[in-house]
């Protein structure tokens, strides 16, 4: 399990890595995939470094489950290199290193987590019962009596 902590406008945020995805935690304990709070920032404008050192600035018009983001009326900026505007920009997400988030953004409403939750169904397979079985026969994988007898 990973672990790093940082502040952001007063707020402690605590990432933790479980089982290969980015989970953040807020001060409050409530935790939330990073690529959901990603995700909110439609049309906040944010600068992106990728990991090969250029830096991106731009709007966001979207962000997918895989991370990729997708930018309006950008400047990039190539290490070591003048900085070129874009109309549209799309980037894939293993390529970034981290987002710099502006200031004025309301982290209180962001992080709050409205994604609708799976309710488990009492008697389900998944909550050990025999429900899922219901009609089913006995179970098994169904290859008929046998092979054979010795």
């Amino acid at each position: 399990m990973y672990r790093a902590h940082s502040s952001i406008q007063e707020h402690t945020v605590e990432f933790v890595q479980k089982g290969g995805v980015l989970h953040f935690q807020w001060f409050t304990g409530v935790t939330m995939k990073l690529v959901r709070f990603l995700m909110k920032l439609t049309n906040e404008t944010v600068t992106i470094e990728l990991k090969n050192g250029t830096v991106v600035h731009g709007t966001i018009s979207g962000v997918d489950i895989s991370m990729n983001t997708h930018l309006k009326v950008v400047k990039m900026t190539v290490k070591g290199k003048n900085p070129t505007s874009l109309d549209s920009l799309s980037i894939r997400g293993n390529n970034i290193r981290y987002y710099i988030l502006p200031d004025s953004l309301n982290l209180d409403t962001l992080l709050i987590d409205d994604s609708p939750k799976q309710k488990v169904k009492a008697g389900s397979a998944a909550a050990g019962g025999a429900a899922a079985a219901k009609g089913r026969g006995r179970g098994g994988r169904g290859r008929g009596r046998g092979r054979g007898r010795p």
